[in-house]
C-alpha cells in the first residue's frame, strides 16, 4: 500500500501574486520514465507555465522538467507540452468557466501523492495593479506585527 503523503516538488508563487485563485482542481500528469526520475530529484519549474484546453484535453505548456542526468537517449524535451489527466465533467466545467472574460487556468503546485505525480491547477482571475499593491501592503503590515510581537516576547 502506497503512502498518501503529499511531497511538494514545485510551487508557483507568482500565481498567488498575479491572480485571485478561485477554484482548485487536482490533475494527474502524463509523463515519461526519465521525467519522473527527474521530478523525484526535485528538478521542476512551473514559474512560466500556463494551461490550455484543446480538443477536450487539458495541456500544460512551459512546465520545465530538467533532463535526467543518467537518462541519455531516453530524455525528452524539457519544455514539451504535457497532457493533464482529469475527468471529462471537470474538463467541461473548466471550458465553461475559462471562456468567461478574465479567467485563465494556472498551475499552482506539482507534488507527489503517494507514488503518483499530481498538478494542482486553479481557475484564476487576473489582479489589477491596485490589488497587487493592497496585497503587498497587507503582507508588510503582517510582517511588522509579527516583528513587534517577537520583540515583546524576548
Amino acid at each position: 500500500m502506497a503512502k498518501t503523503g503529499k511531497k511538494l516538488i514545485a510551487n508557483n508563487k507568482k500565481a498567488y501574486h498575479d491572480y485571485f485563485l478561485e477554484e482548485r482542481y487536482e490533475a494527474g500528469i502524463a509523463l515519461h520514465g526519465t521525467e519522473v526520475k527527474s521530478l523525484r530529484m526535485g528538478r521542476c519549474s512551473i514559474k512560466e507555465a500556463f494551461i490550455r484546453i484543446e480538443n477536450g484535453e487539458v495541456v500544460v505548456y512551459g512546465m520545465h522538467i530538467s533532463p535526467y542526468e543518467k537518462g541519455n537517449i531516453f530524455n525528452k524535451d524539457p519544455l514539451r507540452p504535457k497532457k493533464l489527466l482529469m475527468h471529462r465533467t471537470e474538463i467541461r466545467r473548466l471550458i465553461g468557466k475559462s471562456a468567461e472574460q478574465g479567467y485563465t487556468l494556472v498551475p499552482v503546485e506539482v507534488y507527489f501523492k503517494g507514488s503518483l505525480v499530481k498538478v494542482e491547477i486553479a481557475l484564476a482571475r487576473g489582479k489589477k495593479l491596485y490589488d497587487k499593491r493592497q496585497d503587498i501592503a497587507r503582507k508588510d503590515m503582517r510582517r511588522e506585527a509579527e516583528r513587534d510581537f517577537k520583540v515583546k516576547n524576548i
